[in-house]
């Protein structure tokens, strides 16, 4: 009984753990909208390095790269559910060293989904901003940085076998 106590505790320091990135994340990508919506709003486009990188102010109506443009319920409702989604997988991944990186790579893309998701909700578009012009590359914001680290993460984390599955991974099969 004292073991399962000891577990739920430290499932419940490392949760808090991932709750405080998901509020970072939240906190700068708001912050810095805040700013582009004072700042930038005003005028077309800042350079930071001429035609490779520009603060740009774009209200977007749409996911990535503006798709399903003016369809705001729909993709506030498809956030949310991948929001809860996403909670319910951080929750469940085993709080060990080797998931350390996709337990926060998790963490990273829900609090930039719920970064973007505030935007939708309260101005019924995303802020965007960064605009990357070197590659032609769509404009976006923290949330999105956020959202595709994370996703990247993952991804290498599936790659590399690193990713959790039904089996501990300190052992291996010796059959």
């Amino acid at each position: 009984m004292v073991w399962n106590s000891r577990a739920a505790l430290e499932r419940t320091d490392c949760m808090s753990v991932f709750v405080c990135i998901i509020l970072l994340c939240i906190a700068l990508d708001q912050i810095t909208k805040l700013f582009a919506i004072h700042f930038l709003s005003t005028v077309t486009t800042v350079p930071i390095i001429p035609n490779v990188l520009h603060l740009t102010y774009v209200q977007n109506d749409g996911a990535a790269f503006s798709l399903l443009s003016g369809h705001q319920i729909f993709l506030i409702v498809v956030t949310l559910l991948f929001i809860v989604l996403l909670i319910y997988f951080l929750y469940s991944m085993p709080k060990k060293r080797a998931t350390l990186s996709v337990n926060i790579a998790l963490a990273m893309i829900i609090g930039g989904a719920i970064g973007n998701l505030i935007d939708r909700i309260r101005f019924q578009y995303v802020v965007d901003f960064f605009d990357f012009r070197l590659i032609g590359f769509a404009i976006f914001n923290v949330a999105d940085v956020f959202v595709v680290t994370g996703c990247i993460v993952v991804i290498l984390a599936v790659i590399r076998g690193n990713f959790p599955s039904g089996e501990p991974a300190s052992e291996s099969k010796k059959d």
